[in-house]
């Protein structure tokens, strides 16, 4: 199709669940389910370490920020999707869920950034545990509030502005082909879809791009944590190894299935199988945030002990 001869798109219909309408009430009530708890244990895991001042340190000021991003992140996709839900649930289908073009852009992009900020969060993260297990006579006088802030900030900025690039590529593409979204959000690979143009230089661009800010970020938590454990393998006695093991366990995890399910999605050979994709796009956009801070609680008796004390 010619692009100039085509009619613009000018919003998106959202198909999301759809194509399973026998059990919308089911899905909707699990979301919603999911979305007050991956909110409220972060937004408890917040409040617990501003108000307990033995948890004023680097590792939980991370933590901090890291529970503002994943309640951010589920955020900008869970509530639509369960306005969609809501619509079919209640039969609404004459009145499809429609997005702007601009609002799709921008839940694409703030997505995005969010991702990259989260990849070099962690990246921080296991930094910062580095520093405290291989160099921790140096740590207090490396890591202080200061540097933490400036740490912090750079992820931000960095997450900001990464994706501007391949977001922008996105939808300077012409969309005439249709304007069904086949996701639970505007997602770069079924936008692509709708492209009516080639777009093999886009695709190779953007998976370049993805992988930069994703196997970057990846590979220096590694070392970081490849450094660490030798340091740990190190140690004489079983009890100093397990409890210098234990500081750094639960980021460990989170590391482990974040980049695990991110890489995965972005960075494979592209598949027609839309439903699988929604499937795994589930697992790391929604799921792996609200396990998160159960990860965290459970493996850290300083949250713990915290939460014990709020009580």
């Amino acid at each position: 199709m010619n692009a100039a001869n085509c009619t613009r798109v000018k919003e998106f219909i959202i198909l999301g669940f759809s194509d399973v309408k026998e059990i919308q009430l089911a899905l909707f009530i699990i979301f919603l389910v999911m979305y007050i708890l991956t909110f409220t244990q972060h937004a408890v895991m917040i409040v617990v370490i501003h108000l307990d001042y033995h948890l004023h340190t680097p590792m939980y000021f991370y933590l901090t920020n890291l529970s503002v991003l994943e309640i951010s992140y589920v955020t900008v996709t869970v509530p639509n999707m369960l306005s969609n839900l809501y619509a079919l649930c209640d039969n609404l289908l004459s009145s499809k869920k429609t997005i702007s073009f601009n609002a799709c852009f921008s839940q694409l992009y703030i997505f995005f950034v969010l991702g990259s900020t989260e990849c070099f969060l962690l990246t921080s993260m296991a930094y910062d545990r580095y520093l405290a297990i291989c160099n921790p006579l140096h740590y207090n006088g490396i890591m202080n509030r200061k540097v933490c802030i400036k740490l912090a900030g750079g992820c931000w900025l960095a997450g900001l502005f990464s994706p501007l690039i391949p977001t922008s590529f996105v939808f300077s593409l012409p969309f005439c082909r249709s304007n069904v979204i086949n996701h639970f959000f505007c997602d770069s690979v079924p936008l692509l879809d709708l492209a009516c143009q080639n777009i093999n230089s886009i695709e190779i661009i953007n998976f370049v791009l993805g992988s930069v800010v994703l196997l970057t970020s990846f590979l220096l938590t590694m070392i970081s944590y490849i450094k660490i454990i030798l340091t740990i393998l190190k140690i004489t006695t079983a009890d100093d190894r397990k409890k210098s093991f234990s500081t750094c366990a639960s980021h460990l995890i989170i590391v482990t299935i974040f980049y695990g399910t991110t890489i995965f999605t972005y960075i494979r050979p592209r598949t027609n199988t839309f439903n699988f994709n929604k499937i795994i796009s589930l697992i790391y956009s929604v799921i792996t945030h609200m396990i998160n801070p159960v990860i965290y609680s459970l493996r850290n008796n300083d949250i713990k002990q915290a939460l014990k004390k709020s009580y």
